[in-house]
């Protein structure tokens, strides 16, 4: 079964308000199994537009991905990161051979 990914570009305008959507997205992204590949961290952007920061999660499936953006937990999370970033996201299904 294919993993699921989020694929994040964010721009922060108050990084220490942030830190609260970041302290309340620990909890959903535990319990359904998400780990950080991308989080920051140095990059290019040799075409199109960019963002800031980068953020790649895997989730065991896409499902899990579906899930976990969906759960009341991270829909919580979602109201205290709104006001302070801007960001585009998509949740994908990895390639699987």
């Amino acid at each position: 079964m294919p993993k699921g990914y989020w694929i994040v570009q964010v721009d922060i305008d108050d990084l220490e308000k942030y830190k609260a959507y970041m302290a309340a997205n620990a909890e959903p992204f535990k319990h359904y199994g998400a780990t950080f590949l991308v989080r920051g961290g140095r990059f290019e952007n040799p075409e199109g537009n960019s963002r800031a920061r980068h953020v790649v999660l895997e989730f065991p499936d896409y499902q899990s991905a579906l899930d976990c953006w969906h759960s009341p937990e991270y829909q919580y999370a979602i109201t205290l990161r709104q006001p302070v970033s801007t960001l585009d996201m998509v949740i994908i299904e990895g390639y699987q051979p």
